[in-house]
């Protein structure tokens, strides 16, 4: 990696000196500390059955743990989510993943209950606080100087978090399944990853600077747009039921496959995340000129096929192992692309001025998604155990997508109105984009920086950049 000397205070909102990496090694800096937690959120997804075996869990219990997880996020996404706007992306990345360091201290050190219940809510902490900034640093560090990202940027995103996701599990559970060490050995390896991503992040170049005079703090606002409330309600129908079939695999899997198949395999449980993450990771990237309703319309019925085929691997007799991964791949690629279709619906009913709020109920709906049914199902699979749990798990959250397709799989355009200027970043001209469309590259509307009129069409040299297929696209599929 490159790195530069530098003392320029321009570049440095402190004005103090200090060894920097360049802009192109620091995008690289800023993935890895994506991919780094967004793999270690995973990790206990392969070991609860360890865990089990050590500390006697219920099913219940670990789906409680997995939970908290996920309250976490929705916490750290409501308090710190928007706050790199106000102080700078590594300002508010640093403190995020060290929190994620001391989640890993505590899985290491405290190991009972109570200290897995409290490593999981500081996970949930340190990833509510990555996604959002790490994103949107990666935005701006893939910039021209049009201040637009390349497509490049969204795909460098959407692989390091959902990547990590699928990553962290399969590694874990091979760590698990061939070492003595299957509670300890992967958090030691991933607090080294986790400490050479912090050092990394603090050497990459600020861009942006803190607000001042700095506002008064408050909490990320919630609001969904008046003038679009059936199509901003079927975004979040589908946020919610697209993180609810990943939080099914992510948070059962293990339970599932000692249960039914009785394969206590940390390996296999790994393989079997990987495989779902991993699908919707390339559907994601492998879709980039899809419209959205034409993503939500093939991801509805993958979904679906692969819920039928989950409960079809437990309702035969003998249970199947290889359907069981077969819907584990199908449900996979159908919710990667829901969720994609879905946020882009999201973004094309807002505007500027409302963006960020409506982009904070979505997320916070999808990771109650992630919580509320999965845990719901380790209450059911207490009393009607785990075939009856499936069937109805998969009859209520197909209800949930049937429900949404209608509205999400119509071609949406945004409302018209006129854009807010934005600030521009220290050094650049031109039109820029909001935080938000940084956030989410490729489906945000583009300002004049001067005027807060629309921007001119781009020339062919800015199309070559766009990052992705823009609501105006979407509309004319």
């Amino acid at each position: 990696m490159a790195v530069h000397h530098v003392t320029d205070g321009s570049r440095s909102p402190s004005g103090r000196s200090f060894l920097q990496l360049s802009r192109h090694s620091a995008r690289w800096a800023v993935a890895f500390a994506f991919l780094a937690v967004s793999a270690f959120s995973t990790v206990p997804s392969s070991l609860y059955a360890l865990y089990d075996r050590r500390d006697h869990l219920s099913p219940l219990t670990i789906t409680v743990v997995y939970a908290v997880y996920a309250a976490g996020i929705v916490i750290s996404l409501l308090l710190a989510g928007h706050l790199s706007d106000l102080y700078g992306r590594r300002a508010v990345l640093l403190p995020a993943v060290a929190v994620a360091v001391a989640a890993a201290v505590v899985f290491l050190t405290w190991t009972s209950l109570p200290g897995l219940l409290v490593a999981r809510v500081l996970t949930g902490l340190a990833v509510g606080g990555v996604v959002a900034t790490a994103t949107a640093f990666i935005a701006d560090l893939d910039a021209g100087p049009d201040g637009i990202p390349s497509r490049r940027a969204g795909i460098v995103s959407t692989a390091a978090n959902v990547g990590g996701l699928a990553c962290g599990p399969l590694i874990a559970g091979l760590i698990a399944r061939y070492t003595v060490h299957g509670l300890t050995l992967p958090f030691i390896i991933f607090l080294v990853l986790l400490l050479a991503a912090l050092a990394m992040v603090g050497l990459t170049p600020e861009t942006r600077a803190a607000v001042h005079p700095r506002p008064k703090y408050r909490p990320q606002r919630i609001s969904a747009p008046a003038h679009a409330r059936g199509p901003f309600m079927a975004a979040v129908t589908g946020a919610f039921a697209s993180f609810a079939v990943g939080g099914l695999f992510a948070g059962l899997t293990g339970t599932l496959l000692a249960a039914s198949f009785h394969h206590s395999n940390p390996a296999l449980t790994g393989l079997a995340i990987f495989l779902t993450f991993g699908a919707g990771v390339l559907v994601q990237t492998t879709t980039t000129h899809w419209s959205a309703h034409h993503l939500v319309a093939v991801g509805i019925v993958l979904v679906l096929a692969g819920l039928c085929l989950l409960v079809a691997s437990v309702w035969t007799s003998p249970p199947r192992l290889a359907l069981f991964l077969v819907s584990s791949l199908v449900a996979g690629a159908g919710q990667g692309a829901v969720l994609r279709g879905s946020l882009s619906v999201a973004i094309s009913i807002t505007g500027p001025e409302d963006r960020a709020g409506t982009l904070a109920a979505f997320f916070t709906a999808g990771y109650l998604g992630v919580s509320l049914p999965v845990v719901g199902a380790g209450l059911l699979e207490q009393h009607l155990g785990p075939r009856v749990t499936l069937l109805i798990f998969a009859l209520g959250i197909g209800i949930g997508f049937v429900a949404a397709a209608r509205v999400l799989v119509r071609p949406t355009s945004a409302p018209a109105r006129a854009p807010l200027p934005l600030p521009l970043p220290a050094g650049r001209s031109g039109p820029v984009r909001d935080h938000m469309t940084a956030l989410c590259p490729g489906f945000g509307a583009r300002v004049d920086a001067a005027t807060g009129g629309p921007a001119p069409e781009p020339s062919s040299s800015e199309e070559s950049r766009r990052t992705d297929v823009t609501h105006t696209q979407e509309s004319k599929s």
